[in-house]
């Protein structure tokens, strides 16, 4: 064999395996990516559980607070909970937008959902007055399904609101629904939800 030829199969397979070296870095680099985003994603889940925890404080506070003055709690009864994995991927999807967390934070204002059940349709406004007034929470949105139904009959008052969720080395805004509405309204909501 020429010494031509043995040259192009050394350059060869120096090559080739300079590639297999660079696919394999390429590979390592995105298994990194995707290991930050993940940590990124679950971060931002934690976040959201803190800013239930925020908002729902601030209801029992102002349950305690009525129940002190005016002998009696208007809050029957309180839930929470953050969307799944699966329900933001198919929302971003319906939304036409990618999976990040840029998009979560921006595009979908119910990720983090807290439910207030009240006795009385006046509780839910004097309840929903009193969350805005607080000087940490900030108002995006009020959606008045009392006042203006859904065709369906549904009835309920929706807030979009931020608070601040705060960490050892910064402070989150993080937004969340809140939704006030009697035991009738509640009931009426499941069963139709149910059909």
């Amino acid at each position: 064999m020429s010494e031509e030829y043995n040259n192009g199969i050394i350059a060869d397979t120096i090559e080739n395996l300079w590639g297999q070296q660079q696919a394999s870095l390429d590979l390592i680099a995105q298994t990194r990516q995707l290991m930050l985003d993940v940590v990124k994603y679950k971060d931002l889940r934690i976040r959201y559980l803190c800013a239930l925890k925020e908002i729902k404080t601030k209801f029992d506070v102002l349950d305690a607070e009525m129940n002190a003055r005016f002998q009696r709690n208007p809050i029957n009864s309180i839930s929470t909970r953050v969307k799944s994995t699966r329900s933001v991927s198919e929302k971003l999807e319906r939304k036409g937008l990618a999976f990040t967390i840029e998009n979560i934070e921006t595009h979908i204002n119910d990720m983090a959902g807290i439910r207030v059940i009240c006795s009385y349709t006046d509780d839910i406004y004097h309840l929903a007055d009193a969350l805005i007034a607080q000087s940490d929470i900030r108002l995006h949105m009020i959606k008045d399904y009392i006042k203006d139904p859904k065709p369906n009959g549904y009835r309920s008052f929706h807030l979009i609101v931020s608070v601040p969720v705060f960490f050892s080395n910064h402070v989150y805004p993080t937004k969340t629904e809140v939704q006030i509405r009697t035991i009738a309204m509640d009931f009426w909501a499941n069963l139709e939800h149910q059909l």
